[in-house]
């Protein structure tokens, strides 16, 4: 297949979703700012003043009402993108249940960021991760050319699936730094991403309403119907990730394995921390250490099957969690030992609270841990590292 071409610009993280948004071509697109997302906001603004970007560009008093913006455009049939971070998603976060209930297609690009208090500007994944029961799609990019194909990919797969989509980068990390960013020419994408056409929404023609109370049975039959939904969100993302990589040379997966094959032990993370933890597996096989990296992209629906093919039969798995859950550990450690609990061939599980409040992690300290914990015993708790 011919590519199409496209433009090789110096983008940061925020930049690339922004051209991303500016691609897809959302019809409304309600945003509040908040550091460190605002400059996804600026960006757009700017693509609007000019004319490149002909969406209605709504700027509420909050990313509450933001959110609530969203969910009426995305229920009249229209494409909705939206923005946030930290304190702004948690204040969302009573509608981002009602978004999920009413099946809206939304994509919303979060910028992970410590939440309050104490005050904090820096890269950390609770503030999504407190997210993680209300039923949106979660995906976690660890640069700013991915940043910009989940976006576009995101909206194929939300506007399929009537389930709305979060994709999640760490602040400053890659929020703003600056990389080359490989954009899409504008005919790829009008080609890839097909008008928004769903099959049920409000229209005073047809006389239909939304949101009247209803019976146990209805809600029960609900989530029943989310759950289904759900179950289709793995394999839809693996299908959508090979499309795009044939258009583009850059195909993506649920979850992304590096020296994974014959490897003694693995090192399991998100997020921008993946490069760092590339680096070091490749030192530790340089000192003949057998190290692999299981990067996971889908974090909800959680792809229990394909975390349980990765790493059946690895004698070590090293979690690094960029998050705390008080009286619990890091998160993905939690869901990765519940995933693997009675599994044959399951590894050693240990749990790193890696990088919390933005601490950064080098390949020095991840060649360091490997080797500290490696052959150790299993830790029942997420311990904490410096």
């Amino acid at each position: 297949m011919n590519k199409m071409p496209n433009s090789l610009q110096l983008l940061s993280g925020n930049h690339a979703v922004s051209w991303a948004a500016r691609l897809c071509k959302p019809d409304v697109a309600p945003l509040y700012p908040i550091t460190p997302q605002t400059p996804i906001l600026e960006k757009i603004t700017e693509f609007h003043a000019a004319g490149a970007m002909k969406t209605e560009l709504l700027t509420p008093e909050s990313e509450h009402s933001a959110m609530s913006a969203c969910i009426s455009a995305s229920l009249t049939g229209a494409r909705v993108f939206t923005a946030t971070s930290s304190q702004g998603l948690l204040l969302m976060h009573e509608l981002l249940h009602y978004a999920v209930g009413a099946r809206t297609a939304i994509v919303m690009f979060n910028v992970n960021r410590t939440p309050a208090s104490p005050w904090g500007f820096w890269p950390d994944q609770l503030d999504s991760l407190a997210q993680r029961d209300t039923g949106w799609i979660q995906l976690y990019s660890e640069t700013p050319q991915e940043s910009l194909d989940t976006v576009i990919q995101s909206f194929v797969l939300s506007e399929k699936l009537n389930l709305p989509c979060m994709i999640n980068h760490d602040a400053f990390y890659v929020s703003h730094s600056v990389e080359p960013v490989d954009v899409p020419d504008q005919g790829l994408v009008d080609g890839f991403l097909p008008p928004f056409a769903p099959e049920h929404m409000l229209d005073t023609n047809v006389g239909s309403s939304f949101g009247a109370p209803i019976d146990q049975a209805t809600w029960n039959r609900s989530r029943k119907e989310m759950a289904a939904a759900n179950d289709l969100v793995c394999d839809e993302i693996t299908k959508i990730g090979r499309e795009w990589g044939a258009l583009t040379g850059r195909s993506y997966e649920p979850l992304e394995k590096y020296r994974c094959d014959d490897a003694e032990v693995v090192v399991v993370t998100m997020g921008s921390m993946c490069g760092t933890a590339r680096e070091a597996i490749d030192d530790l096989r340089n000192q003949g250490i057998q190290a692999g990296l299981l990067k996971v992209r889908l974090f909800r629906p959680l792809p229990k099957q394909a975390l349980q093919d990765a790493l059946r039969g690895i004698p070590c798995a090293i979690v690094l969690d960029r998050n705390y859950s008080p009286g619990t550990g890091g998160i993905l450690h939690q869901e990765l030992k519940s995933v693997m609990y009675g599994q044959e061939n399951a590894p050693k599980i240990h749990g790193l609270l890696a990088g919390v409040g933005g601490l950064n992690v080098s390949a020095e300290n991840i060649r360091d841990w490997v080797k500290k914990y490696q052959k150790a015993k299993v830790e029942p708790e997420s311990q904490w590292v410096e």
